[in-house]
């Protein structure tokens, strides 16, 4: 069974990205984005991708974000 680790610092942040861990996003309690691995973050927005060419931007204060391990 997975498990997920919410994202709620910027080390927690840092770690997924330097770690290339998968993550899921949440926005009003909706699944928005599973697979996916954190590019890079500010104080307000986290800058995830899926694939090559696939930049999709969540705001910190409107998303949850999650740390995937098997």
């Amino acid at each position: 069974m997975p498990i997920n680790r919410p994202l709620l610092t910027d080390s927690d942040f840092q770690d997924a990205a330097d770690r290339k861990l998968t993550v899921r996003v949440f926005e009003k309690a909706h699944l928005v984005n599973s697979g996916a691995k954190v590019v890079r973050f500010t104080d307000s927005d986290v800058v995830i991708q899926s694939r090559v060419s696939d930049l999709t931007y969540y705001s910190r204060r409107t998303c949850e974000f999650f740390e995937v391990r098997s």
